[in-house]
């Protein structure tokens, strides 16, 4: 019988789930914050039930000699060292969907009170004070909510602020416009929305890519008398710049639940007028907290019982048999996706997949999945191979596979196509006999090019001195080139480049290999390998 650690506060009924399925659980809720205690007895256990106190880390890991699976109950695995649990042969579980309700009504909720000013009105009549006065709020019908992120919380956001009769704008790079047109909202770039919104909300994760999204500079765009509102995670909003535009009426209010630093103790926007903070509570409800605890034990005991896998973070969901046979082909698909995801910046409409000679006789399931999260990882790192084909099919980006039969040089390859508004982009691939992938077409373009942690993408005319060029300027700010494969369509026509760095190349490289005026394109290229 599989035994159970829940060593963090799970409700009773979701401690039940567990013995009524056939697991032994040992239900200690106060043991996570006991790190010595916790170290001593993981060795035990084959799964482990937390919520944030517990911190699975490296250490602890080391002495879990007996652990299968970790199932995080809520959707943040920040207190989870992945990496070292997928060393450990560990599988990371969450419940990505169980509080997405709670948090979008959330939003709504901070929407109401920086609108109404309600937390000071309340403080001020506690006080017995009668300043009807002072506090002169605006309404939400009919003006303008501007949604960053359309994603599954964002969509639940929309939905409510329609039915309060409000306009809504949203930004998504990956929102198509027919799944714009579908949940009723219109789709703009980040500087409309900024110059149109009464109100912001953000609904995305924290990335390199939407880190302080309303910077400083965004913050001048916004429309006088705007209201903020982040519930979705700290970081994405210049704290300091906002604080700024607060105190000179610029911006009229703002309702923050995420910071940049937590716990958070101080912040610019404390003790302001008309800022609302409350400390992280956008899953704290009874019911959102009840769905996944609920969620994760039935996830833990189907793997631990059956071995089926759910909202794994570090896990395909293939079987064991398979594993052994598809693990190369998986990654070969998880690196075209990365590669094409970051090499698009325009919303995506269609991920097209073909599986040419071995490759299509195996469980495309898995293969997609992995394409599809490669693709979307670009923008939204939290993806995983579980909940990559549910967010596109959210997105409203249509899917398709085609199998064929071998009909060409290599036993079997994969080709991806990704369809925007503006281009189509392909890559094809292929793992050789040393179960290394490789690299073989880009933009038609044959090529041989092995995957590396580091690399940069160009593309320029077939003419001379644009190697010299590269390596010219390159040079100049110390990038130094590992190793290098070329390739071209026909003389005088397209050529491209792959380099291998020993670091990821700066923005400053790339703003120099684009005012060299030598290349039609140059790309910054990074791979989990």
């Amino acid at each position: 019988m599989p035994k159970v650690l829940v060593s963090d506060k799970l409700s009773e009924t979701a401690v039940q789930i567990f013995r009524d399925r056939g697991v032994d659980v040992d239900y200690l809720p106060d043991l996570g914050k006991d790190k010595e205690k916790l170290a001593e007895v993981i060795g035990q256990y084959d799964g482990l039930a937390i919520r944030s106190a517990t911190k699975v880390t490296e250490k602890l890991l080391e002495g879990a000699t007996n652990l299968k699976v970790v199932g995080r109950a809520g959707i943040g695995v920040d207190n989870v060292d992945i990496p070292a649990a997928s060393k450990k042969g560990v599988i990371v579980m969450n419940t990505p969907f169980g509080n997405s309700v709670t948090t979008a009504e959330h939003a709504i909720a901070m929407m109401f009170a920086v609108a109404r000013q309600l937390p000071e009105a309340s403080v001020s009549t506690h006080a017995g004070k009668w300043e009807k006065n002072r506090f002169m709020g605006v309404e939400l019908f009919n003006k303008t909510l501007g949604v960053i992120g359309a994603g599954n919380i964002g969509s639940i956001v929309i939905d409510r602020a329609l039915g309060l009769h409000m306009k809504v704008l949203a930004y998504d790079p990956f929102l198509s416009e027919d799944r714009a047109k579908e949940i009723g909202v219109t789709k703009v770039e980040l500087d409309d929305l900024l110059a149109k919104a009464d109100f912001i909300t953000f609904h995305v994760p924290l990335t390199d890519k939407t880190r302080n999204i309303l910077s400083r500079e965004a913050i001048a765009k916004l429309k006088p008398g705007v209201r903020i509102i982040n519930c979705a995670r700290g970081g994405l909003v210049d704290e300091e710049a906002l604080a700024e535009a607060l105190k000179e009426g610029r911006v009229a209010g703002a309702a923050f639940d995420v910071f940049a630093v937590e716990p958070a103790t101080e912040s610019p926007l404390f003790n302001l007028p008309n800022v609302v903070v409350t400390p992280h509570l956008g899953a704290s409800t009874t019911e959102a907290q009840e769905n996944v605890a609920l969620q994760v034990a039935e996830q833990m005991a189907d793997y631990l019982l059956t071995g089926a896998v759910q909202n794994a973070l570090n896990m395909p969901s293939v079987t064991a048999e398979e594993a052994a046979i598809m693990g190369p082909w998986i990654k070969l698909a998880g690196h075209l996706g990365s590669f094409v995801g970051q090499m698009t910046d325009e919303p995506i409409k269609a991920i097209n997949v073909l599986y040419d000679g071995v490759v299509s006789e195996m469980n495309l399931n898995a293969l997609n999945a992995a394409v599809i999260a490669g693709v979307m990882k670009a923008t939204n790192p939290d993806v995983n191979m579980v909940s990559a084909p549910a967010i596109a099919k959210d997105r409203g980006i249509q899917i398709a596979t085609t199998r064929q039969d071998k009909a060409g040089v290599f036993e079997g390859y994969i080709k991806l196509t990704v369809v925007t508004d503006r281009r189509e982009r392909s890559l094809a691939g292929t793992v050789f006999s040393d179960g290394k992938p490789r690299f073989i077409q880009i933009r038609g373009i044959n090529i041989d090019a092995e995957v590396g942690s580091h690399m940069l993408y160009t593309r320029n005319k077939d003419v001379p001195g644009v190697i010299g060029a590269l390596g010219t300027v390159l040079g100049d700010l110390g990038v130094n080139i590992a190793n290098f494969t070329l390739g071209r369509s026909a003389e005088g026509n397209d050529a491209i480049a792959i380099l291998y760095l020993d670091e990821a190349i700066s923005d400053a490289a790339l703003a120099a290999l684009d005012n060299s005026g030598k290349f039609l394109q140059a790309r910054r290229l990074q791979f989990e390998l």
